[in-house]
């Protein structure tokens, strides 16, 4: 029985299916079967009811999940403090959605460093459900993200509601029905597609569509598009007069969240992190 084992078994009851966890750990799905085989015959116990439509943890395997949860956490911990130089009290791992670096990365990471100048901090940038599985695996202390997956054992809390405009380059545009040809979908997660297809029922397909905000206001400062931005983000460019927000166009409202562990490993080092997390978006 080794770490690996307990991750399969994470992972398999995570998602329910053998298969999707062989992707998520990028194995074959012989593999994550043969690491659940070990992990019962152990235990002498079966872990999982493994049915047609998926696989479903027994009593066994419910009483298990904590304990393993526990020990890949303590696992990372200790594979990355090891090597800590004497300077260094221990490490935070940060994990920020990659929407949400330019905005809270930087400050986030400066006001850490002058509360606690021997806590070293470990940043991980990516998308939410890759955070999410990171904080339930033990490399990340927690994480900033739109749509948090809900797991066991793990706190989901509401940081803060942002109103998401339409802006445009061009200046005196309004909203009249639908978008026109210059329109730039820029995905913000499920929640907003949802939105989005409920305000625009029938739209079509935006000729152009992106993962990353930085990209659709490039488009909209060089090109003259429009697209759906961070209100706050996009003030200075309103002030400046770089873009404009397109009147009478739907506002939609965007919840990021701060997701971590319940049972932490360090959790003096995680409540430094949430305290400056909160003073930071509390702050403006």
């Amino acid at each position: 029985m080794n770490i690996d084992h307990m991750r399969a078994f994470l992972e398999v009851a995570a998602t329910g299916s053998f298969q999707l966890a062989s992707e998520r750990l990028n194995v074959t799905q012989s593999t994550i079967s043969a690491r659940i085989k070990v992990l019962e015959d152990r235990l002498d116990r079966t872990l999982f009811h493994r049915r047609r439509s998926g696989a479903e943890l027994t009593g066994a395997g419910q009483h298990f999940h904590r304990y393993a949860q526990t020990a890949v956490r303590a696992w990372e911990q200790a594979r990355h403090e090891i090597a800590l130089p004497e300077e260094l009290s221990s490490v935070l791992g940060i994990g920020i959605h990659a929407t949400l670096w330019d905005r809270i990365g930087y400050a986030w990471i400066d006001r850490i460093q002058a509360r606690a100048p021997r806590l070293g901090v470990r940043a991980a940038v990516d998308f939410s459900p890759t955070l999410t599985r990171h904080v339930c695996d033990g490399f990340l202390d927690l994480a900033v993200l739109y749509v948090p997956q809900q797991r066991s054992n793990l706190t989901v809390e509401l940081l803060m509601e942002e109103d998401l405009i339409m802006v445009s380059g061009a200046r005196d545009r309004t909203y009249k029905g639908s978008w026109v040809e210059d329109y730039i979908f820029v995905d913000w997660g499920d929640d907003f597609r949802q939105q989005h297809a409920i305000a625009f029922p029938d739209a079509l397909t935006p000729k152009l569509q992106v993962d990353h905000p930085a990209l659709a206001l490039n488009f909209v400062i060089d090109r003259g598009a429009s697209a759906y931005l961070l209100a706050s983000a996009v003030r200075p460019n309103i002030e400046n007069g770089e873009v404009f927000q397109v009147d009478k166009a739907p506002v939609f409202r965007r919840a990021t969240y701060v997701a971590y562990p319940e049972n932490p490993i360090d959790p003096e080092r995680l409540t430094i992190a949430l305290e400056e997390l909160r003073a930071l978006v509390s702050s403006g």
